[in-house]
């Protein structure tokens, strides 16, 4: 049985693949329960504290206010979940380390691996790091007619880690009993993603971190915009009795003006009346909240989406095409970057336990490509497919354009041209065709010759020159091999081609 290690260098123990090494307990230290709020009377001195804690290696309420954030704020919700599931939505290829068939048997393999309809969701839980900062996916193996599969991919609380205190980069797994700065991962177990999304410790680049004090602020707008509106939303029920009103009657009076805020109906005497008072739109309330609210989201799309004009009302159609390319470039980005986990965390070890330690490995792609401009192709093929013997296949062209090849039999759509060389022959033998083909070869040749010094000059000087330098054969041969990669040979190529276009021409009208 070959040994096997990971990619940090730790031993394979292959009983030790089918264990559950994760999984979260009632109470301790991996509890589900033990949660409480961070989000909840949120101030600036705490948020200070927990995202202070956080990058000090403390992380788990900054962990927690992430999660809150996702689950409290339906704009915050809704930009991450378009960045998840821009990439999440991508059909991912798996590209062979070769052409050798070994490599394309353990491609087909890794292909059927990723087709799997347990692969779509564990994209997505990793792509949960996007906004904490990490994410991880525990594996279970499962050995069945000697072939080792995954069987789940199980999300793991971020809460569950802890990054080591050399140098913030490794995570480790929190045990009931070890010490808080946990023990390492078991090696072909854990599916870890790390977005780069900028420079420094994964805990600090998370989306979250970034948003956090936009999200706070408008939280604290939302609130003091429904106080404003409690207050100022209703007018004022004013009630006005007359000087001779008893205290009966201004019990009457008090009273019916209590009940209009629910009932809307009262009745008084003659002498008593109430007046409804609009309230004084002070401060540009009614404005000033919304507009507050409305900045925040849009700082809160530029850092999850890079652009606001995909989210925002006014933005015209041609304007959010133009964010969308750059909307393009992250998702290919992240697609990048979570190919690249999948390929170290779990193509490896997959390929690793059923076909041995490779050299080279099939890579799992997952990257939209941008659509084909179909009328400049089409406009390029117009011009060049008549020109003939230029080599385009025609299976390649409907790859391109997004067709199959057809099957035999099927019905074609268009009709097959004649050959121009075919309706060439004819027009001569009917005798209209006034050109004499071996006039215009004597021509061509001549014209060719007459020019043949001027052209083969930048290429027989230089090596006239080197024979006269060397003393010996050897000499000359290795400095020849030199001397043709610099040599000025533009003038002879495009000499040849013009002679070699205007005789396959006169070749085509003979016929």
């Amino acid at each position: 049985m070959p040994i096997l290690y990971d990619h940090r260098g730790k031993l394979i123990v292959k009983s030790e693949l089918r264990q559950e090494h994760a999984a979260p307990s009632l109470t301790g230290i991996r509890s589900v329960w033990d949660s409480g709020s961070i989000a909840q009377g949120l101030t600036p001195q705490r948020l200070a504290r927990v995202l202070r804690d956080a990058a000090e290696g403390d992380a788990r309420e900054y962990l927690l206010l992430a999660e809150e954030m996702e689950e409290r704020d339906m704009h915050y919700a809704s930009v991450m979940g378009t960045r998840k599931r821009a990439v999440a939505g991508i059909d991912p290829t798996v590209i062979p380390a070769s052409d050798d068939k070994k490599d394309i048997e353990i491609a087909d393999a890794v292909r059927a691996l990723i087709e799997e309809p347990e692969f779509p969701g564990l994209i997505t839980d990793l792509l949960d790091g996007l906004g904490k900062g990490y994410s991880a996916c525990e594996i279970m193996w499962e050995l069945s007619d000697s072939k080792w599969t995954p069987r789940e991919y199980i999300w793991r609380d971020p809460r569950f880690f802890v990054f080591d205190r050399d140098s913030g980069q490794k995570l480790r797994l929190l045990e009931d009993g070890a010490t808080f700065e946990g023990v390492p991962l078991p090696p072909f177990k854990f599916i870890v993603h790390m977005p780069h999304l900028k420079s420094g410790i994964p805990i600090r680049s998370g989306i979250a971190r970034l948003a956090a004090v936009s999200w706070m602020c408008k939280a604290y707008s939302l609130a003091d915009w429904m106080a404003f509106a409690e207050v100022f939303g209703m007018p004022l029920r004013l009630g006005r009795y007359g000087q001779d009103a008893t205290d009966r009657d201004k019990d009457i009076l008090k009273m019916a003006v209590a009940n209009l805020g629910t009932d809307a109906a009262a009745i008084l005497p003659d002498s008593m009346r109430i007046e409804f008072i609009e309230a004084a739109k002070s401060a540009g309330g009614p404005e000033l909240f919304p507009r507050l609210a409305e900045f925040l989201d849009r700082q809160i799309s530029k850092g999850v989406l890079g652009q606001t004009m995909t989210t925002d009302d006014g933005s015209s159609q041609a304007q959010a095409n133009v964010h969308n390319d750059v909307r393009l470039d992250i998702k290919n980005d992240d697609g990048r970057q979570v190919g690249a986990t999948v390929n170290r965390d779990l193509v490896k070890p997959f390929v690793d336990l059923n076909y041995g330690v490779q050299a080279r490995y099939p890579r799992v792609k997952i990257k939209e490509e941008e659509p084909e401009d179909i009328k400049a192709l089409a406009d390029v093929l117009a011009k060049v497919v008549p020109l003939g013997n230029i080599g385009i296949e025609a299976r390649a062209v409907r790859e391109r354009l997004g067709f199959p090849n057809p099957t035999e039999g099927a019905e074609l759509i268009g009709t097959v041209p004649t050959s121009a060389p075919a309706i060439n022959r004819a027009i001569n033998r009917a005798g209209t065709s006034r050109i004499d083909p071996d006039a215009e070869l004597n021509q061509l040749a001549q014209e060719v010759m007459d020019e043949w010094e001027e052209i083969l000059d930048p290429m027989v000087n230089p090596v006239q020159a080197l024979a006269d330098r060397c003393a010996d054969f050897e000499e000359f041969q290795r400095g020849l091999s030199d001397l043709v990669l610099s040599m000025d040979d533009e003038r002879f190529i495009q000499s040849l081609a013009a002679a070699s276009f205007k005789a396959r021409g006169l070749g085509d009208v003979e016929g």
